[in-house]
């Protein structure tokens, strides 16, 4: 949907869920950002508006589709086809709106066009639609790329040490607690997050991303969080008068399912790609950005890798390059795993598994125990 002609990975890149558990290296890499920079070929950083706008055009044409066809066919439809029709439908416009929010975020980042006030117009409008705060979402999301495996300055799925586990927490480490908060996490977990910064790194003071003085901005950044905040005014207001205009009901299952949908996707492939048991992360004392960049692991979600314009099995290359087109993140992955050895990371377990074992694996993090950096931590879940 909307991904065709981009390069399929070598199967030679999959791994044995045994393998994709080892520990990948935290000694600071005999190669460097220019080394790896030099093993992509040139075109794979330049951006096309055609190209770009073909991918977010081929998807508005498929969300489009599947409204018609609810909005005109699912009424007719006899009452048990109809039970069938309606989850089909949630998770089809689901997905595809999750590669309609990829876009957006490539706009955040200024890989869609050659032109910010583009990547910024365009950004805004999609993201809005999704109800999420471009701007807000664009300057954390951007300290999150700079800071990314540090315990004290990354953005998001900061993992705890073991003094901060709360006294309840033991009491949810088993099956059943597990699911409750994975289920907690994927469907509260995004908008706790825009509006109370939940498993993001501490500020001092009120830390929200539609409130214009929070810390996470700085005073340059605050008169485009007003901005940010008038997009979703916008869309909600459009909310209300659908709803007003075709009832309540309607605006659920038509809109507000589906982005449940896409709020659980975006936590889901955020969370795997950032919590795995062979990745390091970094106290101040050890941490670098290349090292950090690379304390993350491109996953395989099958045939939703194209639908997420491969934003989960090409995230090592993004976190290295974030203003390269995602189009061209394959061939650049392709080309930079012979220098990145043992530090690329791929694991090909399922995500319905991965997540359910990173949530028993992954509790909290730790010194190394096995060498002499202090500075290095490691997950584990001994409570």
């Amino acid at each position: 949907m909307g991904a065709g002609g981009r390069m399929p990975v070598p199967s030679s890149s999959k791994k044995s869920e045994t393998d994709a558990l080892k520990r990948v290296p935290c000694e600071k890499p005999p190669f460097s950002l220019g080394d790896l920079k030099k093993a992509i070929p040139p075109h794979c950083f330049k951006r096309s508006i055609p190209r770009s706008f073909s991918y977010l055009i081929t998807d508005i044409i498929i969300v489009s589709c599947f409204y018609y066809v609810a909005t005109n066919y699912f009424s007719i439809l006899p009452h048990p086809l109809s039970y069938l029709a309606w989850p089909l439908y949630w998770v089809c416009q689901g997905c595809v709106l999750t590669g309609v929010w990829v876009i957006a975020h490539e706009c955040g980042h200024h890989a869609f066009s050659d032109y910010q006030w583009l990547d910024d117009t365009v950004g805004l409008i999609f993201h809005s639609f999704l109800l999420v705060p471009y701007f807000s979402w664009k300057y954390s999301h951007r300290r999150h790329h700079s800071n990314t495996g540090s315990l004290e300055r990354d953005e998001v799925f900061v993992p705890k040490k073991k003094s901060a586990i709360k006294w309840y927490g033991k009491y949810l480490n088993n099956p059943v607690g597990r699911i409750v908060m994975l289920i907690v996490q994927f469907t509260l977990g995004w908008p706790l997050y825009l509006a109370f910064n939940v498993s993001g790194r501490p500020y001092d003071g009120f830390a929200c991303h539609f409130f214009p003085n929070a810390p996470i901005y700085n005073d340059r950044e605050r008169l485009q969080i007003y901005i940010s905040d008038a997009g979703i005014l916008a869309v909600c207001y459009g909310l209300y008068r659908y709803a007003a205009a075709q009832g309540m009901a309607s605006m659920i299952c038509f809109y507000g399912v589906p982005l449940l949908i896409v709020n659980g996707f975006l936590v889901l492939i955020t969370y795997l790609q950032h919590t795995h048991p062979s990745l390091p992360h970094y106290d101040s004392s050890e941490w670098d950005w290349l090292r950090g960049a690379m304390a993350t692991v491109d996953r395989d979600y099958g045939i939703l890798n194209k639908v997420f314009h491969n934003i989960t099995d090409t995230h090592v290359a993004h976190h290295l390059f974030s203003t390269m087109p995602h189009h061209n993140a394959m061939e650049a992955t392709k080309a930079i795993k012979p220098i990145l050895g043992d530090y690329y990371q791929f694991d090909g377990t399922p995500w319905y598994k991965a997540m359910y074992r990173e949530a028993k694996e992954c509790i909290y993090v730790e010194p190394d125990r096995e060498g002499e950096k202090k500075g290095v931590y490691w997950y584990n879940n001994k409570l």
